[in-house]
């Protein structure tokens, strides 16, 4: 086992026996007990949160895919760096300023909420899908060329396939990002788990402080570990070997 194994082993160790004296801790002094006392309200909160994430997501991923597609054909090459700078716009913009700005033209609610992830969520996603796309090897393509495939084809046998993995990472990243920063959209009026862990902050509640941010950790890990998972699944096996290879090699 080399080295870097080792320590990558101890840390999660470390980190595991703290989420477990953490959640030991919590449940015996009762710190999530607006969980099981309010389950209705917090299933509703819940259901905002979750709502709030796969809607701006789900638009991010139709928007910038396509868009980093678009950018990558030779005919619409020169305008790559206009694009990802506006795309950039979004991210170099503090989070509540975005929601200020989206409250100011669609009004306090959830719809503000949707549009300001919506922006946060487009630079991961359009850099991942043109790093994919631009990291194909061009002999593969020119293979694919002589044998007679059109570029339509191309695309959709070859570059896409390549770009998956990329892809993928840049669609997990938002909505990993997305599951914490969705928490400011109470502040804004469009509900979320960010109604108790605000309000146990004004109220020096700790028991709603908790029961707020320990359901949007964990949120936020399930969602990691579940889009790892369709990662793995769309990243075709012979490019999933030579990257192992690879690394061994390293």
């Amino acid at each position: 086992m080399s080295w870097n194994k080792r320590i990558a082993i101890i840390v999660k160790l470390f980190f595991s026996i703290i989420v477990i004296v953490f959640f030991y801790w919590a449940i015996t002094n009762n710190m999530l007990s607006h969980i099981t006392n309010e389950a209705t309200e917090f299933l509703a909160l819940l259901k905002q949160h979750i709502t709030i994430i796969f809607i701006s997501g789900g638009l991010a991923v139709l928007i910038a895919v396509p868009l980093g597609i678009l950018v990558t054909r030779p005919m619409f090459k020169k305008v790559d760096w206009l694009i990802v700078n506006m795309a950039n716009l979004g991210q170099t913009i503090p989070s509540l300023a975005v929601l200020a700005l989206a409250m100011g033209i669609l009004g306090i609610g959830i719809k503000a909420a949707i549009v300001a992830l919506f922006i946060y969520s487009l630079l991961p996603i359009l850099q991942n899908t043109i790093a994919g796309l631009e990291s194909v090897n061009k002999q593969t393509i020119d293979a694919a060329e002589g044998m007679g495939l059109t570029s339509l084809q191309i695309l959709w046998k070859i570059e896409l396939p390549h770009a998956a993995y990329s892809i993928m990472a840049g669609i997990r990243t938002a909505l990993v990002i997305n599951v914490g920063t969705a928490a400011l959209a109470y502040l804004i009026g469009g509900g979320g788990l960010g109604v108790w862990i605000f309000t146990g902050i004004q109220m020096f509640d700790h028991t709603y402080l908790i029961s707020g941010a320990v359901p949007v950790t964990v949120l936020a890990i399930a969602m990691d570990y579940l889009l790892k998972g369709v990662q793995m699944m769309v990243d075709p096996k012979g490019l999933r070997l030579a990257r192992k290879i690879q690394h061994m090699e390293e």
